[in-house]
């Protein structure tokens, strides 16, 4: 749809996109300049739609560094109300760029629901307003914050394209109706359709003192019980020993890894295991060779002295021969060693957006060029390298968008790694993303987050609805615990293709509401499914839980096995005649009707036995 203002000679190109097979139509708006003037365009929406009323509510997804993407309900007001990000990635950790707006009456399963989700890592805005007509518009696209584009003569500007979903059955539906498109439309490459491999991560278990050897030992251990994947994390390059010094220098501590980048992949791969390795390529310190050499690289304000966060300061990636620079280094160890996959964080926001690049009357532009500057180095790094597997990080969570996953099929999704917080964070993603572009991982106990100590059991059955992996140290766990690992390892490669490829995921009792979790993902033929249960706090002399299914064929008859573990910190020893054994050894078979209106019936001694407090069971439903 062309729009054209005579006066000005500019011309606005609404494009949308209509799905046969989805209940989705896309949009986004190009402008171009005619006339022989220059115009400055000072707001850029990618989608304004109308709607007759103002019953509605809103949902947003917002939080903060380790409880990210919390849903938040509330009900339309008149005026404006709305969500916006404007620290450089997408809406950080506090807004993520997607909203929401559903009947009153909507629910999890039943009711209206119209979902909004921008494709786009930078500044946004969505904004609700309610007219004195009760009529009700919202509006998606850049923030107008810190925001102007000067648009020359014979040049063009294209916004990012905003996802709108439709449901009639609930918010489920909708979730539902975003993770096909998502896995199919918006992720790309050889990874797109492809199951993760099975991780250890060594940043919990080490931080940054290790050496080759404490790595390859890591790796070893990592091998003999089944993980396919060793990812080396910050602490590797330059002099970084700590998180004052060294980002920027992206070759190799010789003295902590004497074999180099390229010979420790090669003695990983010796191992059996494929080899990741961490990036922060967007930052720099100013104890390093990078900030000595090119000091004006800064994002910062002329004059004044540049904030810094976690020591560092922001790269100018609004300048090509930045982009440059860093592409030459990081691609000279691509080459040079055997990775499989990178791991792409960004520790900090952006404070002052300002280059030395480009004239006063172009500052404007800053925040958006950046961004553009960042899907430039990864547009080139993805191309040349197509077989590595890239996950975006930005202090856990905080840059978990739909234009990061066009590039990076899967990210981490928080720093928090504690199991009973991963529930509600993990339950909140779901509304907007896939299962398998959540990165998840088993940690240890006391949690390094919160302190908290959770059964080994529970860590893995909430990791398992995401890519799965770990991030601890093997060789501290009992032989027990170490059985329980290469059984989990197991599970996961069975089901894999179920969790993080084929299946329909519903959420069955939400954590923001009750003292439990539950979830399942049920195959796209509803042959077979895996369902978790998860309590918070135990309860004394309780009735038996009903915990009712979704999803599955109701005349199917299915067999339901219960899987847990009974090893770990906080699991109970044999006592009042009840045996860890009867807990692990429950099977039924059930129609798929009993299952979504009667219910698994599960007995809160088996939760008492598991641990008590945030005891899990998984249900295989076959």
């Amino acid at each position: 749809l062309r729009l054209h203002d005579d006066l000005m000679g500019t011309s606005l190109y609404l494009s949308y996109t209509i799905y046969s097979e989805y209940p989705v139509i896309t949009r986004h708006a190009r402008f171009e300049q005619d006339g022989e003037e220059s115009v400055f365009i000072e707001r850029a929406v990618s989608a304004s739609v109308e709607f007759l009323d103002m019953d509605y509510d809103l949902l947003q997804l917002s939080g903060a560094w380790g409880r990210e993407r919390y849903p938040k309900r509330r009900r339309l007001e008149m005026g404006h109300q709305g969500i916006q990000g404007i620290c450089g990635t997408a809406g950080g950790a506090e807004q993520n760029p997607f909203i929401a707006l559903l009947r009153p009456d909507a629910t999890e399963d039943h009711g209206e629901v119209y979902g909004f989700s921008l494709v786009y890592s930078g500044n946004f805005l969505a904004n609700v307003e309610v007219s004195t007509f009760d009529m009700t518009r919202l509006t998606i696209g850049i923030s107008p914050e810190n925001f102007t584009w000067k648009l020359e003569s014979g040049e063009s500007f294209t916004t990012p394209e905003v996802v709108m979903v439709y449901s009639e059955d609930g918010i489920g539906g909708m979730s539902r109706t975003y993770h096909r498109l998502y896995r199919s439309r918006l992720a790309r490459g050889r990874w797109r359709d492809r199951p993760r491999p099975i991780l250890l991560n060594n940043w919990e278990g080490t931080y940054f003192d290790f050496n080759e050897d404490i790595i390859l030992k890591m790796a070893q251990e990592a091998a003999n019980v089944g993980v396919e994947l060793f990812v080396l994390d910050d602490g590797w390059f330059g002099a970084r020993n700590d998180d004052r010094r060294g980002l920027g220098d992206w070759y190799c501590n010789l003295e902590k890894i004497p074999s180099g980048i390229g010979g420790l992949s090669r003695k990983i791969r010796e191992i059996g295991l494929g080899f990741g390795l961490w990036f922060e390529l967007e930052m720099v310190n100013k104890d390093s060779d990078l900030y000595r050499e090119h000091p004006d690289w800064l994002i910062k304000t002329p004059g004044r002295v540049s904030c810094q966060t976690r020591h560092q300061y922001v790269l100018d990636y609004t300048r090509p021969d930045v982009v440059e620079h860093i592409y030459g280094m990081v691609s000279k160890i691509l080459r040079e060693s055997e990775i499989s996959y990178i791991k792409w964080d960004m520790n900090r926001y952006m404070t002052e957006p300002f280059s030395d690049f480009y004239p006063p009357e172009r500052q404007g532009e800053i925040m958006h060029r950046y961004i553009l500057g960042v899907y430039s180095l990864y547009e080139r790094l993805t191309r040349e390298f197509p077989d590595i597997l890239f996950e975006s990080c930005a202090s856990g969570g905080a840059r978990f968008d739909p234009g990061m996953f066009y590039y990076a099929p899967q990210a981490w999704c928080s720093d928090d790694t504690d199991a009973h917080e991963r529930c509600k964070i993990q339950y909140g993603t779901s509304i907007v993303y896939p299962l398998s572009f959540i990165g998840s991982h088993v940690s240890a106990v006391p949690n390094h987050q919160l302190g908290r100590v959770t059964p080994l059991g529970t860590r893995a059955a909430v990791a398992f609805f995401g890519t799965f992996g770990y991030e601890l140290v093997l060789g501290k766990l009992r032989e027990d615990e170490l059985l329980a690992v290469k059984s989990q390892i197991d599970f996961m490669k069975r089901n894999r293709d179920l969790i993080q490829m084929d299946g329909d995921f519903y959420r069955l009792i939400s954590p923001f509401e009750r003292n439990e979790t539950g979830w399942m993902v049920v195959s796209s033929d509803r042959s077979r499914a895996i369902a978790l249960y998860v309590q918070t706090l135990n309860k004394v002399n309780a009735s038996w839980i009903r915990f009712r299914l979704k999803g599955l064929d109701p005349q199917r008859n299915y067999k339901v096995r219960y899987r847990v573990e009974n090893c770990g910190a906080g699991v109970l020893a044999d006592t009042y005649g009840y045996s860890k054994k009867d807990a692990l050894s429950k099977e039924f078979s059930a129609y798929g009707d009993e299952l979504m209106n009667i219910g698994i019936p599960i007995d809160r001694m088996d939760l008492h036995m598991l641990g008590g407090d945030f005891a899990a069971i998984l249900f295989e439903i076959l």
